[in-house]
Protein backbone atom coordinates (compact mmCIF):
# COMPACT_ATOMS: atom_id res chain seq x y z
CA UNK A 1 0.00 0.00 0.00
CA UNK A 2 1.71 3.23 -1.07
CA UNK A 3 2.01 6.35 1.79
CA UNK A 4 -0.26 8.19 0.64
CA UNK A 5 -3.50 5.50 0.06
CA UNK A 6 -2.52 4.75 3.68
CA UNK A 7 -2.69 8.29 4.63
CA UNK A 8 -5.75 8.67 2.75
CA UNK A 9 -7.68 5.93 4.71
CA UNK A 10 -6.40 7.16 8.12
CA UNK A 11 -7.84 10.48 8.11
CA UNK A 12 -10.93 9.45 6.09
CA UNK A 13 -11.40 12.45 4.29
CA UNK A 14 -10.22 14.96 7.45
CA UNK A 15 -7.51 17.49 6.84
CA UNK A 16 -4.67 18.18 8.19
CA UNK A 17 -2.82 20.96 9.41
CA UNK A 18 1.07 21.56 10.31
CA UNK A 19 2.10 23.80 13.04
CA UNK A 20 5.39 24.36 14.64
CA UNK A 21 5.87 22.20 17.39
CA UNK A 22 5.89 25.44 19.91
CA UNK A 23 2.48 25.89 19.33
CA UNK A 24 1.68 22.27 20.65
CA UNK A 25 3.99 21.37 23.44
CA UNK A 26 6.02 23.78 26.17
CA UNK A 27 9.35 23.15 26.03
CA UNK A 28 11.53 23.48 29.36
CA UNK A 29 15.18 23.63 30.23
CA UNK A 30 16.54 21.45 33.25
CA UNK A 31 18.26 22.50 36.43
CA UNK A 32 21.51 22.41 37.34
CA UNK A 33 22.11 19.40 39.89
CA UNK A 34 24.90 19.47 42.31
CA UNK A 35 27.63 16.66 41.01
CA UNK A 36 27.78 15.68 44.84
CA UNK A 37 24.05 14.28 44.81
CA UNK A 38 24.54 12.50 42.27
CA UNK A 39 25.52 8.78 43.20
CA UNK A 40 25.67 4.83 41.98
CA UNK A 41 22.42 4.64 44.16
CA UNK A 42 19.32 6.69 44.73
CA UNK A 43 15.66 6.89 43.81
CA UNK A 44 15.85 8.29 40.73
CA UNK A 45 17.68 8.98 37.56
CA UNK A 46 19.44 11.95 36.67
CA UNK A 47 19.86 12.95 32.90
CA UNK A 48 21.95 15.82 31.66
CA UNK A 49 21.17 15.71 28.15
CA UNK A 50 22.95 12.28 27.25
CA UNK A 51 21.70 9.41 25.87
CA UNK A 52 21.66 7.70 29.07
CA UNK A 53 21.39 8.87 32.70
CA UNK A 54 24.77 9.81 34.57
CA UNK A 55 23.18 9.01 37.99
CA UNK A 56 20.84 8.75 40.32
CA UNK A 57 19.57 11.43 43.13
CA UNK A 58 16.95 11.37 45.72
CA UNK A 59 14.91 13.91 44.07
CA UNK A 60 13.17 14.29 40.78
CA UNK A 61 11.46 17.37 38.51
CA UNK A 62 9.56 15.58 35.86
CA UNK A 63 7.11 12.63 36.47
CA UNK A 64 7.55 9.49 34.63
CA UNK A 65 6.62 8.67 30.41
CA UNK A 66 8.09 12.13 29.20
CA UNK A 67 10.58 13.09 26.06
CA UNK A 68 13.49 14.50 26.13
CA UNK A 69 15.88 16.32 23.89
CA UNK A 70 19.81 16.57 24.88
CA UNK A 71 20.85 19.99 24.83
CA UNK A 72 24.85 20.01 24.76
CA UNK A 73 27.55 17.68 23.93
CA UNK A 74 28.12 15.08 20.94
CA UNK A 75 24.33 13.78 21.71
CA UNK A 76 22.78 16.97 21.36
CA UNK A 77 19.46 16.50 19.24
CA UNK A 78 19.43 12.68 20.43
CA UNK A 79 15.67 12.40 21.51
CA UNK A 80 14.76 10.12 24.62
CA UNK A 81 11.49 8.65 26.90
CA UNK A 82 12.15 8.70 30.28
CA UNK A 83 9.57 5.99 31.77
CA UNK A 84 9.92 7.07 35.20
CA UNK A 85 10.10 10.04 37.38
CA UNK A 86 12.99 11.75 36.89
CA UNK A 87 15.98 14.41 37.18
CA UNK A 88 16.28 16.59 34.20
CA UNK A 89 19.73 18.57 34.31
CA UNK A 90 20.80 21.53 33.09
CA UNK A 91 21.87 20.32 29.29
CA UNK A 92 18.46 18.29 29.02
CA UNK A 93 15.20 20.22 27.17
CA UNK A 94 12.25 18.43 28.68
CA UNK A 95 8.51 17.99 25.97
CA UNK A 96 5.33 19.17 27.68
CA UNK A 97 2.71 18.38 25.03
CA UNK A 98 -0.55 20.33 25.73
CA UNK A 99 -2.40 17.14 25.79
CA UNK A 100 -5.87 18.70 24.04
CA UNK A 101 -3.91 19.15 21.00
CA UNK A 102 -1.38 16.73 20.94
CA UNK A 103 -0.78 12.75 21.87
CA UNK A 104 2.31 12.30 24.37
CA UNK A 105 3.20 9.54 22.51
CA UNK A 106 2.69 11.17 19.13
CA UNK A 107 5.05 14.16 19.83
CA UNK A 108 8.05 11.35 20.56
CA UNK A 109 7.44 9.79 17.49
CA UNK A 110 7.37 12.64 16.01
CA UNK A 111 10.98 14.05 17.31
CA UNK A 112 12.00 10.30 17.28
CA UNK A 113 11.59 11.13 13.14
CA UNK A 114 13.48 14.30 13.29
CA UNK A 115 16.42 13.62 15.48
CA UNK A 116 18.78 13.54 12.62
CA UNK A 117 17.50 16.67 11.85
CA UNK A 118 18.40 18.31 15.55
CA UNK A 119 21.69 16.57 15.23
CA UNK A 120 22.76 18.28 12.82
CA UNK A 121 21.26 21.42 13.85
CA UNK A 122 24.39 21.38 16.69
CA UNK A 123 26.37 24.69 16.83
CA UNK A 124 29.15 26.06 18.54
CA UNK A 125 32.73 25.66 17.92
CA UNK A 126 33.67 23.82 21.24
CA UNK A 127 30.80 21.99 22.81
CA UNK A 128 27.87 21.34 20.58
CA UNK A 129 24.45 22.78 21.70
CA UNK A 130 21.40 22.87 20.01
CA UNK A 131 19.42 26.07 20.43
CA UNK A 132 15.41 25.89 21.47
CA UNK A 133 14.21 27.68 18.59
CA UNK A 134 15.72 24.72 16.50
CA UNK A 135 13.01 22.44 18.42
CA UNK A 136 10.01 24.82 18.72
CA UNK A 137 9.87 25.44 14.79
CA UNK A 138 9.85 21.66 13.62
CA UNK A 139 6.21 21.70 11.80
CA UNK A 140 4.40 19.07 13.09
CA UNK A 141 0.97 17.67 11.33
CA UNK A 142 -1.91 17.79 13.01
CA UNK A 143 -4.71 15.51 11.73
CA UNK A 144 -8.23 17.11 11.59
CA UNK A 145 -7.44 20.23 13.73
CA UNK A 146 -10.72 21.19 13.69
CA UNK A 147 -11.86 18.34 15.86
CA UNK A 148 -9.52 17.80 18.79
CA UNK A 149 -11.22 14.55 20.12
CA UNK A 150 -11.00 13.36 16.39
CA UNK A 151 -7.06 14.53 15.61
CA UNK A 152 -6.49 12.79 19.37
CA UNK A 153 -7.96 9.80 18.20
CA UNK A 154 -5.96 9.41 15.11
CA UNK A 155 -2.82 10.67 16.33
CA UNK A 156 -3.61 7.14 19.06
CA UNK A 157 -4.15 4.75 16.88
CA UNK A 158 -0.58 5.76 14.52
CA UNK A 159 0.52 5.72 18.30
CA UNK A 160 -0.74 2.43 18.56
CA UNK A 161 0.81 1.10 15.35
CA UNK A 162 4.26 2.31 16.27
CA UNK A 163 4.44 1.85 19.72
CA UNK A 164 3.50 -2.38 18.81
CA UNK A 165 7.14 -2.04 17.14
CA UNK A 166 8.74 -0.19 19.99
CA UNK A 167 7.73 -2.66 22.96
CA UNK A 168 8.82 -5.73 20.33
CA UNK A 169 11.91 -4.35 20.37
CA UNK A 170 12.08 -3.66 23.69
CA UNK A 171 11.56 -7.01 24.62
CA UNK A 172 13.66 -8.70 22.13
CA UNK A 173 16.75 -5.84 24.06
CA UNK A 174 15.97 -7.28 27.42
CA UNK A 175 15.97 -11.17 26.07
CA UNK A 176 19.50 -10.38 24.40
CA UNK A 177 20.71 -8.74 28.01
CA UNK A 178 19.48 -11.54 29.77
CA UNK A 179 21.00 -14.12 27.20
CA UNK A 180 24.50 -12.08 27.53
CA UNK A 181 24.10 -12.32 31.13
CA UNK A 182 23.27 -16.05 30.95
CA UNK A 183 26.58 -16.10 28.29
CA UNK A 184 28.91 -14.43 30.96
CA UNK A 185 27.81 -16.62 33.78
CA UNK A 186 28.23 -19.92 31.89
CA UNK A 187 31.39 -18.78 30.51
CA UNK A 188 32.82 -17.81 33.71
CA UNK A 189 32.08 -21.27 35.04
CA UNK A 190 33.09 -23.32 32.07
CA UNK A 191 36.34 -21.52 32.44
CA UNK A 192 37.38 -21.58 36.33
CA UNK A 193 39.37 -24.36 37.06
CA UNK A 194 40.16 -25.79 40.57
CA UNK A 195 43.78 -26.01 42.04
CA UNK A 196 45.27 -28.56 40.34
CA UNK A 197 42.37 -29.17 38.49
CA UNK A 198 44.28 -28.92 34.84
CA UNK A 199 47.84 -27.77 33.88
CA UNK A 200 48.33 -24.52 33.15
CA UNK A 201 50.58 -23.15 30.06
CA UNK A 202 51.65 -20.50 28.85
CA UNK A 203 50.33 -18.86 25.54
CA UNK A 204 52.88 -19.49 23.28
CA UNK A 205 53.15 -23.13 23.57
CA UNK A 206 49.71 -23.59 22.64
CA UNK A 207 49.24 -21.16 19.60
CA UNK A 208 52.34 -20.75 16.77
CA UNK A 209 52.60 -16.92 16.42
CA UNK A 210 52.83 -15.72 12.68
CA UNK A 211 53.18 -11.81 13.99
CA UNK A 212 56.44 -11.66 11.65
CA UNK A 213 54.05 -11.87 8.49
CA UNK A 214 52.58 -9.10 9.15
CA UNK A 215 52.40 -6.14 7.00
CA UNK A 216 50.95 -2.78 7.39
CA UNK A 217 50.21 -1.17 4.45
CA UNK A 218 48.90 3.04 4.35
CA UNK A 219 45.75 3.75 3.14
CA UNK A 220 46.99 5.44 0.14
CA UNK A 221 48.42 2.66 -0.98
CA UNK A 222 45.98 0.03 -0.76
CA UNK A 223 44.43 -1.63 -3.42
CA UNK A 224 40.95 -1.78 -2.92
CA UNK A 225 39.09 -5.41 -3.48
CA UNK A 226 37.26 -7.91 -1.78
CA UNK A 227 39.63 -9.08 0.90
CA UNK A 228 39.59 -8.08 4.45
CA UNK A 229 41.95 -6.04 6.15
CA UNK A 230 42.14 -6.80 9.98
CA UNK A 231 43.92 -4.25 12.68
CA UNK A 232 43.37 -4.17 15.88
CA UNK A 233 39.66 -4.36 16.69
CA UNK A 234 38.47 -5.90 13.53
CA UNK A 235 37.83 -4.94 9.50
CA UNK A 236 40.00 -1.64 8.94
CA UNK A 237 39.47 -2.02 5.04
CA UNK A 238 39.18 -4.16 1.85
CA UNK A 239 41.88 -5.20 -0.18
CA UNK A 240 43.06 -6.94 -3.69
CA UNK A 241 45.53 -9.37 -2.37
CA UNK A 242 46.16 -11.74 1.12
CA UNK A 243 48.97 -12.45 3.46
CA UNK A 244 47.04 -15.19 5.03
CA UNK A 245 44.43 -17.94 3.67
CA UNK A 246 43.56 -20.29 6.93
CA UNK A 247 41.49 -20.01 10.32
CA UNK A 248 43.52 -17.70 12.67
CA UNK A 249 43.07 -16.07 15.96
CA UNK A 250 43.74 -12.58 16.15
CA UNK A 251 44.75 -10.39 19.23
CA UNK A 252 44.56 -6.60 19.78
CA UNK A 253 47.93 -5.48 19.98
CA UNK A 254 47.41 -1.64 20.67
CA UNK A 255 44.63 0.47 21.21
CA UNK A 256 42.49 1.81 23.80
CA UNK A 257 40.08 -0.99 23.44
CA UNK A 258 42.87 -3.64 25.28
CA UNK A 259 41.56 -1.60 28.65
CA UNK A 260 38.17 -0.31 27.56
CA UNK A 261 37.06 -3.77 26.23
CA UNK A 262 34.31 -2.28 24.39
CA UNK A 263 34.82 -5.05 21.38
CA UNK A 264 36.50 -8.10 21.83
CA UNK A 265 40.10 -8.21 22.33
CA UNK A 266 40.41 -11.42 20.81
CA UNK A 267 38.74 -12.65 17.71
CA UNK A 268 38.91 -15.32 14.79
CA UNK A 269 39.30 -15.11 10.93
CA UNK A 270 39.05 -17.35 8.26
CA UNK A 271 39.99 -17.98 4.63
CA UNK A 272 42.24 -14.99 2.74
CA UNK A 273 43.12 -11.82 4.77
CA UNK A 274 45.91 -9.31 5.27
CA UNK A 275 47.14 -8.35 8.41
CA UNK A 276 48.52 -4.72 9.84
CA UNK A 277 51.22 -4.51 12.35
CA UNK A 278 48.38 -3.82 15.07
CA UNK A 279 47.17 -6.99 15.74
CA UNK A 280 48.99 -10.33 16.46
CA UNK A 281 48.24 -13.65 14.46
CA UNK A 282 48.16 -17.15 16.12
CA UNK A 283 47.32 -20.19 14.39
CA UNK A 284 46.48 -23.25 16.07
CA UNK A 285 46.47 -26.87 15.47
CA UNK A 286 42.71 -27.38 16.01
CA UNK A 287 39.06 -25.54 16.14
CA UNK A 288 38.41 -25.98 19.46
CA UNK A 289 41.42 -24.77 20.52
CA UNK A 290 41.50 -21.79 18.73
CA UNK A 291 37.74 -20.78 19.76
CA UNK A 292 38.83 -22.00 23.74
CA UNK A 293 41.81 -19.38 23.76
CA UNK A 294 39.35 -16.71 21.84
CA UNK A 295 37.01 -17.35 24.91
CA UNK A 296 39.10 -17.37 27.41
CA UNK A 297 41.19 -14.04 26.09
CA UNK A 298 37.93 -12.20 26.14
CA UNK A 299 36.86 -13.43 29.70
CA UNK A 300 39.76 -12.42 31.84
CA UNK A 301 41.74 -9.49 32.75
CA UNK A 302 44.32 -8.72 30.55
CA UNK A 303 45.65 -5.68 32.59
CA UNK A 304 48.95 -7.19 34.06
CA UNK A 305 50.08 -8.49 30.81
CA UNK A 306 49.28 -4.79 29.15
CA UNK A 307 52.27 -1.49 28.92
CA UNK A 308 51.93 2.05 28.32
CA UNK A 309 49.33 4.16 30.04
CA UNK A 310 48.51 6.89 27.29
CA UNK A 311 48.52 3.94 24.06
CA UNK A 312 48.22 1.04 25.97
CA UNK A 313 50.06 -1.88 24.22
CA UNK A 314 50.10 -5.91 24.05
CA UNK A 315 53.38 -6.55 23.11
CA UNK A 316 54.25 -10.22 21.74
CA UNK A 317 56.85 -10.87 24.64
CA UNK A 318 53.90 -10.21 27.46
CA UNK A 319 51.15 -12.23 24.76
CA UNK A 320 53.06 -15.35 24.47
CA UNK A 321 53.37 -15.11 28.38
CA UNK A 322 49.64 -15.38 29.35
CA UNK A 323 48.77 -18.09 31.33
CA UNK A 324 45.94 -20.37 29.73
CA UNK A 325 44.00 -23.03 31.97
CA UNK A 326 45.02 -26.19 29.41
CA UNK A 327 42.09 -28.90 30.08
CA UNK A 328 42.17 -32.07 28.00
CA UNK A 329 41.09 -31.78 24.14
CA UNK A 330 37.56 -33.58 24.71
CA UNK A 331 37.04 -30.61 27.59
CA UNK A 332 37.93 -28.06 25.89
CA UNK A 333 35.43 -29.29 22.64
CA UNK A 334 32.58 -29.60 25.07
CA UNK A 335 33.52 -25.99 26.68
CA UNK A 336 33.74 -24.77 23.23
CA UNK A 337 30.09 -26.26 21.83
CA UNK A 338 28.34 -24.74 24.75
CA UNK A 339 29.84 -21.29 24.64
CA UNK A 340 29.45 -21.39 20.46
CA UNK A 341 25.19 -21.94 21.46
CA UNK A 342 25.38 -18.87 23.34
CA UNK A 343 27.60 -16.45 21.30
CA UNK A 344 25.46 -17.46 18.23
CA UNK A 345 22.46 -16.60 20.40
CA UNK A 346 23.96 -13.11 21.26
CA UNK A 347 26.26 -12.06 19.09
CA UNK A 348 25.17 -13.27 15.36
CA UNK A 349 24.60 -10.69 12.78
CA UNK A 350 22.51 -13.11 10.81
CA UNK A 351 20.86 -15.89 12.96
CA UNK A 352 20.73 -14.35 16.70
CA UNK A 353 18.62 -11.71 18.33
CA UNK A 354 20.78 -8.70 17.63
CA UNK A 355 20.08 -9.42 14.01
CA UNK A 356 16.08 -9.65 14.93
CA UNK A 357 16.68 -6.12 16.98
CA UNK A 358 17.80 -4.81 13.50
CA UNK A 359 15.06 -6.03 11.70
CA UNK A 360 12.35 -5.20 14.14
CA UNK A 361 13.91 -1.43 14.37
CA UNK A 362 13.87 -1.01 10.21
CA UNK A 363 10.49 -2.17 10.36
CA UNK A 364 9.33 0.70 13.09
CA UNK A 365 11.59 3.22 11.26
CA UNK A 366 10.00 1.98 8.20
CA UNK A 367 6.56 3.07 9.41
CA UNK A 368 7.07 5.83 11.66
CA UNK A 369 7.98 7.02 8.13
CA UNK A 370 4.50 5.90 6.92
CA UNK A 371 2.49 6.81 9.42
CA UNK A 372 4.19 10.83 9.41
CA UNK A 373 4.01 11.28 6.15
CA UNK A 374 1.26 13.91 5.73
CA UNK A 375 0.95 16.27 3.33
CA UNK A 376 3.85 18.91 3.93
CA UNK A 377 2.98 22.33 4.68
CA UNK A 378 3.47 25.33 1.47
CA UNK A 379 4.85 27.91 3.69
CA UNK A 380 5.54 27.24 7.64
CA UNK A 381 5.57 30.19 10.06
CA UNK A 382 7.84 30.21 13.31
CA UNK A 383 7.62 30.71 16.42
CA UNK A 384 10.05 33.15 18.14
CA UNK A 385 11.79 31.36 21.08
Amino acid sequence: MSNSIFIDRLLNGEKVTWSPLGDAVDLEKGKQLNKELLSKEGLFPAYNGGISYSGFTDSYNYSENTTIISQGGASAGFVNFVTSKFYANAHCYVVLPRLEIVDNRYVFHFLKLNQEKLTNCQHGAGIPALKKSEIVNLQIPIPCPDNPKKSLAIQAEIVRILDTFTELTTELTTELKARRKQYNYYRNKLLTFDEGDVEWKALGELAENLDSQRKPVKGGLRETGDIPYYGASGVVDYVKDYIFDEDLLLVSEDGANLTARKTPIAFSVSGKSWVNNHAHVLRFETYHERRYVEYYLNGIDLTPYISGAAQPKLNKKNLNSIRIPNPSPERKELIVGTLDKFDTLTSSISDGLPREIELRQKQYEYYRALLLSFPTPEEPREVVA
